[in-house]
């Protein structure tokens, strides 16, 4: 028992209350690097975001239609602004030295950005060809896309009126490579082919009796 004085009085009996005992929290070492190493991965997520949205890059586009096997100008390309660009390969603005007087392996079509896989060195047509053109339901094409450089052969199929027994001895094929595709609205598949000059007479008949099959021998 502990005696408390007032103020202008005696002594009085009081009990005095304990002191209060703090507990401290301790702290797991742990748990703590857990957190700062969230708070990291999270600004550094941050950041890469920012920069992905923000990081712009002047790449060529086509301007104007290139037909296949045209020599490239530089009226025929436009700089543009894209950004971002993960997972594409556009060719940079920069390099449009690289691209002027190369031929274009594909139909370009305006307002898409230009690879360099679109574009060759060469000329699509060797010495002694010509190019034709064959109309296709897709259920015929060898393969899902064909890609310019795919090595095909056309056969001739036997007309429908045909009773000879020994079709598969009489049957033309001729060697083709494949230029370009094109899928027009109608649904069938139009193939653009190089073909040797002496073969177009030939091809020609048969596609317009419908009587050519297309088949893959190797691809570019």
């Amino acid at each position: 028992m502990s005696l408390v004085t007032q103020n202008n009085s005696g002594p009085v009996d009081a009990p005095v209350a304990p002191p209060k005992v703090v507990r401290q929290r301790r702290t797991r070492p742990g748990l703590l690097g857990l957190a700062v190493l969230l708070i990291a991965l999270g600004g550094l997520g941050a950041a890469f975001a920012v920069t992905s949205v923000r990081a712009t890059g002047s790449y060529l586009a086509v301007a104007r239609p290139v037909e296949v096997g045209r020599v490239i100008g530089a009226d025929d390309l436009v700089s543009v602004q894209v950004a971002g660009g993960q997972g594409l390969s556009p060719v940079p603005a920069k390099r449009i030295a690289d691209v002027v007087g190369k031929r274009a392996a594909v139909s370009l079509i305006p307002g898409t950005l230009l690879t360099m896989r679109q574009l060759t060195d060469g000329p699509l047509l060797g010495a002694g060809q010509q190019q034709v053109s064959l109309g296709l339901d897709p259920a015929r094409v060898p393969a899902r896309k064909l890609h310019p450089g795919d090595k095909v052969l056309l056969i001739g199929t036997p007309a429908r009126n045909d009773d000879s027994t020994d079709r598969a001895t009489t049957t033309t094929r001729f060697p083709a490579t494949v230029i370009d595709t094109y899928p027009p609205k109608s649904g069938d598949i139009v193939v653009y082919l190089a073909l040797a000059t002496r073969d177009v007479p030939a091809v020609v008949v048969l596609a317009a009796q419908d009587r050519v099959a297309v088949v893959l021998t190797e691809a570019a």
